[in-house]
C-alpha cells in the first residue's frame, strides 16, 4: 500500500472532503427534529438503523462523515482505504436516493425537485472508484 497519496490524486480527494466534512460538522450539533428527520429517511431505506437513537444516530452520522472529510485531506491515508471508504458512503446515499419515495420521477432514475441534492452524490461514487481502481491498477 502507498504511504502518500499521489499529488494528482489531491485535488478530488480535498473536493469531496469540503462537501463531507461541511456536512458532518452540520450534524454535530443536530437537535432532536432534526436527528429524528435524518433518522426517519434513513430507517426507510436502512431498517436495520431502526434500533438506533435518532439522536445517537445524528451524532453516529456527524462523526463519521468528519473522520472520512479528515482521512481525505490527509496524504499518509492510503488512497485504496480512503477511496473504498467514500465508495461505500456514496452508495448508501445513492441507495437513499433510489429507494426513498418522492426522491425520482415516476418511472425514472431522473430526480425530482427533491432528489437533485442527493441525486449529486454520484460524483462521490466516481471519485471512490476512481481512486480504488487507480490504486488496483498500480498494484
Amino acid at each position: 500500500m502507498r504511504i502518500l497519496a499521489r499529488t494528482h490524486q489531491m485535488p478530488p480527494r480535498v473536493a469531496a472532503a469540503a462537501i463531507i466534512l461541511h456536512s458532518g460538522l452540520s450534524k454535530a450539533a443536530a437537535d432532536e427534529q432534526s436527528a429524528a428527520g435524518l433518522h426517519r429517511m434513513a430507517t426507510g431505506t436502512y431498517p436495520f438503523l431502526s434500533r438506533v437513537e435518532p439522536v445517537a444516530f445524528a451524532k453516529l452520522l456527524s462523526k463519521g462523515e468528519i473522520a472520512l472529510g479528515v482521512a481525505l485531506l490527509t496524504p499518509f491515508v492510503p488512497s485504496l482505504l480512503v477511496g473504498a471508504a467514500v465508495t461505500g458512503f456514496a452508495a448508501s446515499l445513492l441507495g437513499l436516493y433510489l429507494k426513498t419515495p418522492g426522491m425520482r420521477r415516476e418511472g425514472s432514475l431522473r430526480p425530482s425537485q427533491e432528489g437533485v441534492g442527493v441525486s449529486k452524490d454520484v460524483w462521490l461514487l466516481g471519485i471512490g472508484l476512481g481512486l480504488v481502481v487507480e490504486e488496483l491498477r498500480h498494484r
